[in-house]
């Protein structure tokens, strides 16, 4: 939010600079985020983190305030004019000017109010109104069209204050010194009346208390212990009682706690003051007319948005009776056409403002086009109301939707501020375009708000803060940000005022209010200690040690982390499944298992909570392979499963990888390099995954997921518990999400069953001394005999002297008998003591035979 200091200093003295006022602002929770100079020279404090400025300083000497007496016709041209400038001087100067904004006053004499403008002499720096590009220049006498011309009038792209430089800057008002609060006189530096500085406070969510500058200035009086000077909300009514006159019906008190209303007759459309025109464009505002811009000002001081009707067309659609204002949800098939020139389908829970003929406008939102204000209004009937901040924000999204009063009202504002709001909005209104206040507001307060009240120990300081602080030093710091304080012995009796939403009640309040004590002090006064009391005792997070321990390992192995949105849509996850009822269940079957899903979800995209990580690699992969072949990834997240009679879901961990492209980067010295990985690549990441969390006990089957390649996937298990699936992804499946370049494999793993087979505690060997011996046998059995059975049997019958046994060939062929196979085993016989005899080595290895021959049927290969 821009928050102008001149119009800070409305409110509250500030003693420092703006530049040190930045600082203690940002360190006291309300970021800003850069500095703007319009026109003033940039203060200088030591420490402080702002960079130097480029911005053009307005001389003092030379950039003036000009009051122009007369506009006199160009004897030589008739696209000039002869503008005669009171700048404080002995003496008018005749300044030659091409201002189309002059040209209506051009010949009329001595005029009977000045024109108050921007008057710059020779020698003064200003911006080239005629460059594309910015650039300044230094002012020269020049002749034009004959006559002499040593000084001009400016625009506001020549000052720098905006891109407009279709005309001279021109108040009709005598303008205000902002050093004296007087009126200016001609000759006064143009830095006093329009220059300024302004900060770009960046406001989060929870400061809706700051979304003004009123809000702000609340937050600066209490940071520099300065008086707050409250806006006036006197209103001169001399209208008729407004009692009669408009009637409200709240109907939805929980979505409308308070409703206000003021009437003003007899006024008159016109432009707004040159004085508010400024403010609202020095906070990103268009100025419209008196009316609209009054409401926009006031959601800017007071942070209180607030609506104007055009009050005889409210008649019109009562035919001719007083209106009745409704708030109410709205009728199947309702729509309200907005002043965005949008007709809009309204949906059950947005909360609307109507009458007995239909919508007029979404409640705190956005304006109604068939009761707005226009040039032909005469009478105003003036709304200032209070929303359930929730409601609001589910509106705006759902309604897609961004105001500055929607902004606002889905931050929180209290009920409180409406009643302020309409009675210094119907104030302003009169003073701006005239007429008569009804006497007295409706105001419908169908659910005030709670009084908060906090009861705070004050040894809870110190415990919160780690310094101490007395009664009176903490209560004198909360008086200044307005709580009320009663000091009841060593304990605090605190009220929150009522612009303090944030502020709990009871015990919780009492860490929100040491908060404010800290926030006031100064978070960067408070010293660092160490802490005082024993260490609490130390526990191992064993869940979380293990699952970072897979994330070092698969780091190690090559992969990439990726982390990903849980949100999905059921139909975005069903191209998981090609076929449907095709072989065994799937580990998760995506197609049966209702979702969770969200009530308001932000996009149609992201609906329901995920069944699988499978579907996050591989979005994330279709978008990765546009710039990269070679894709390793891996993802440790949660899955999310309704569970029957609970509120919230299963939330088990789930681990995926995914691996496509070539099998290495492109060199020079590998052949294979561009060689796509395959089923054995993925197999190796996860031996080498089970292998560093010293896991064993694994055995690999057929799968049958039918989000894979029957023939070229498999299923682990560890010590018989069903981990997961892993291998090539069906080759529709590939299709489904544009993934068809290379094999695709990817795994799914249950992590939380995996973590529970690893035993912290695993057994080493030393490193052997002896010789090995080595040795290889080849087994014919049947074709259906997994090589993982094989391998059982070699190391059971192997005993201690087998070290180790690695399958290197698998063939079939002529010397194979038909439905059989031959497997060729490498083996390592080793004693840790003694060197292995090869009679020793053959009793082992005879062994081995015969238990393979016994268990598996198997034939020792000649």
């Amino acid at each position: 939010m821009r928050v102008p200091v001149s119009w800070l200093k409305d409110f509250v003295d500030i003693t420092i600079p703006v530049e040190l006022l930045a600082e203690r602002l940002t360190l006291a929770g309300l970021e800003v985020g850069g500095i703007e100079y319009l026109g003033v020279p940039q203060g200088h404090v030591e420490g402080a983190r702002w960079p130097e400025s480029n911005h053009l300083v307005w001389d003092r000497s030379r950039l003036l305030l000009g009051a122009i007496r007369e506009v006199k016709p160009h004897p030589n041209a008739d696209r000039l004019v002869l503008a005669m400038v009171d700048y404080g001087g002995a003496e008018l100067e005749q300044c030659v000017t091409g201002a189309p904004n002059l040209f209506e006053y051009k010949g009329q004499g001595p005029l009977s109010q000045p024109l108050w403008t921007v008057w710059a002499a020779e020698g003064a720096e200003v911006w080239d109104g005629h460059s594309d590009e910015p650039k300044r220049m230094i002012l020269k006498e020049k002749p034009l069209r004959g006559i002499p011309n040593r000084s001009m009038v400016c625009s506001e792209k020549e000052l720098g204050l905006s891109d407009a430089h279709e005309g001279i800057i021109l108040m009709h008002n005598q303008p205000r010194s902002q050093v004296t609060g007087e009126l200016a006189l001609p000759g006064t530096p143009i830095q006093d009346v329009l220059g300024d500085v302004i900060l770009n406070v960046e406001l989060t969510p929870n400061l809706a208390r700051a979304y003004s500058i009123y809000g702000v200035a609340r937050e600066v009086a209490a940071l520099l212990n300065q008086p707050l000077r409250a806006p006036s909300y006197d209103v001169l009514m001399e209208g008729a009682p407004i009692e009669g006159q408009v009637f409200i019906d709240i109907r939805e008190p929980e979505l409308n706690p308070r409703f206000t209303l003021a009437l003003l007759r007899d006024m008159q459309i016109k432009p707004s003051p040159e004085w508010m025109q400024r403010r609202l464009n020095l906070v990103g505002q268009r100025p419209i007319n008196n009316i609209v811009d009054v409401t926009n000002y006031l959601t800017f001081e007071i942070g209180q948005p607030l609506h104007a009707f055009d009050y005889d067309k409210l008649v019109e659609r009562a035919g001719g009776q007083p209106p009745t204002i409704i708030t109410r949800l709205p009728e199947a098939g309702e729509t309200l056409d907005t002043l965005d020139e949008r007709t809009r389908q309204l949906e059950p829970h947005n909360i609307l403002v109507c009458d007995t003929a239909g919508a007029l406008s979404l409640g705190g939102i956005i304006g109604g086009a068939e009761t707005e204000i226009s040039d032909t209004t005469k009478n105003v009937l003036l709304e200032a109301a209070n929303w359930n901040f929730i409601n609001i924000r589910r509106t705006m999204q759902s309604q897609k939707v961004q105001t500055d009063a929607g902004l606002r009202f889905s931050r929180g504002v209290h009920p409180s501020q409406a009643k302020l709001g309409v009675l210094r909005g119907i104030e302003l209104m009169r003073q701006t375009a005239g007429g008569a206040v009804a006497q007295g507001i409706i105001d419908a307060y169908p659910l005030p708000a709670p009084t908060v009240e906090v009861d705070l120990p004050v040894s809870d300081i110190e415990r919160l803060l780690g310094l101490a602080f007395t009664a009176d030093a903490a209560a004198d710091m909360l008086r200044r940000l307005q709580f009320t304080v009663e000091i009841q012995g060593d304990a605090l009796h605190i009220t929150a005022p009522d612009h303090r939403l944030d502020i709990g009640a009871g015990i919780v309040g009492r860490a929100d209010v040491v908060e404010e004590i800290a926030r006031i002090f100064g978070y960067d006064q408070i010293p660092n200690t160490l802490i005082a009391d024993a260490m609490p005792p130390q526990w191992t997070n064993v869940a979380l040690v293990r699952e970072e321990r897979v994330r070092d390992i698969l780091v190690a192995l090559g992969l990439r982390e990726q982390i990903s949105y849980r949100l999905i849509t059921p139909e975005h996850e069903a191209k998981l499944i090609p076929n449907e009822g095709r072989g065994e269940p799937p580990v998760r079957p995506y197609e049966t298992v209702e979702y969770v899903t969200l009530a308001n979800p932000l996009t149609v995209d992201q609906t329901s909570l995920r069944h699988t990580v499978l579907i996050s690699l591989l979005d994330n992969a279709q978008g990765n392979a546009r710039y990269t072949a070679r894709q390793a990834v891996f993802e440790i997240g949660n899955v999310y499963l309704p569970r029957d009679g609970e509120t919230l879901p299963d939330e088990p961990r789930r681990l995926g990888i995914l691996l496509t492209g070539p099998r290495r980067v492109e060199s020079w010295q590998a052949d294979e390099a561009a060689a796509a990985v395959d089923f054995y690549d993925l197999k190796g990441v996860v031996e080498g995954l089970l292998d560093g969390l010293h896991v064993g006990g694994a055995d690999y089957r057929r799968s049958e997921h039918p989000s894979f390649h029957p023939g070229r996937s498999a299923r682990l298990r560890v010590n018989g518990v069903d981990i997961g699936t892993f291998g090539e992804l069906h080759p529709l499946v590939a299709q489904a999400f544009e993934l068809t370049a290379a094999p695709v494999l990817a795994a799914e793993f249950d992590l939380d069953a995996l973590l529970e087979q690893v035993d912290d505690l695993h057994k080493t060997s030393p490193l052997p001394t002896t010789p090995p011996v080595l040795q290889d046998i080849a087994l014919v059995v049947k074709e259906d005999t997994p090589a993982a059975a094989v391998e059982a049997v070699i190391v059971k019958a192997g005993g201690d002297l087998l070290r180790s046994a690695r399958l290197f060939d698998v063939y079939q062929g002529d010397s194979i008998p038909a439905g059989h196979k031959s497997l060729a085993y490498s083996l390592t016989y080793q004693a840790p003591d003694r060197t292995l005899t090869d009679s020793e080595v053959a009793k082992v290895h005879q062994k081995i035979v015969k238990a393979a021959e016994r268990e598996l049927g198997a034939k020792l290969r000649a």
